[in-house]
């Protein structure tokens, strides 16, 4: 689904995206509830950042990438954590692209997701280059989502990977988890290293 954001496009940079676990649903600019086997999941742009929601069974978890005024957690290269149940995996990547091959990027991403059933877009007015993508799957008892954040203004665009699946023997729902130490953010020279996420699976359906 591609719809038109109805709010202005503000000077945001991809420096200032945050990532958090756990927070409660933000006042959302476009919603979409998909049924994915037994998990609900929720798609919400809430402008020039996203907000997932996944509850299946007794389980929920929430990840928000956006800009959170006074968040000490910057945009990891990529966290794995104990969700309750589930086994949740997070990876990031920020990719420096020319005018050009702003634009061209812009255009396939939006095509993508408009046409997926599974797949929310909102465009900026003013800027059709402007936008922010997510686009959800359910596989081999998983649930993921990828996201795209495009700031055209700095020709950069900000990927996101996740992964949530039930963990093998795990502990009932609510469990406390464990966490990986996060990488470094990847916004802070413009770029992850290249094997973080492949950049051809942004092509897929």
């Amino acid at each position: 689904m591609l719809t038109t954001l109805k709010t202005g496009y503000t000077d945001t940079r991809a420096a200032d995206l945050a990532w958090a676990l756990g927070r409660e649903p933000l006042p959302a600019l476009a919603v979409l509830d998909l049924q994915l086997g037994r998990a609900a999941v929720q798609l919400r742009l809430l402008g020039a950042s996203h907000q997932v929601l996944l509850e299946e069974g007794s389980g929920a978890c929430s990840e928000t990438v956006a800009c959170i005024p006074g968040s000490s957690t910057p945009l990891p290269l990529g966290v794995a954590k104990r969700v309750g149940a589930w086994e949740y995996e997070f990876a990031a990547r920020v990719e420096t692209l020319s005018r050009c091959s702003f634009a061209g990027r812009a255009q396939e991403l939006l095509a993508l997701v408009a046409e997926h059933p599974q797949g929310l877009a909102g465009t900026f007015p003013g800027d059709p280059h402007a936008f922010t993508a997510l686009l959800a799957q359910r596989r081999d008892g998983q649930v993921s989502w990828r996201t795209w954040h495009a700031y055209p203004q700095e020709g950069r665009l900000v990927v996101t990977r996740t992964r949530v699946g039930v963990r093998v023997g795990c502990a009932p729902p609510g469990a406390p988890g464990a966490a990986k130490r996060p990488g470094a953010s990847p916004l802070a020279n413009g770029s992850a290293p290249g094997g973080a996420v492949n950049s051809r699976e942004d092509h897929e359906h």
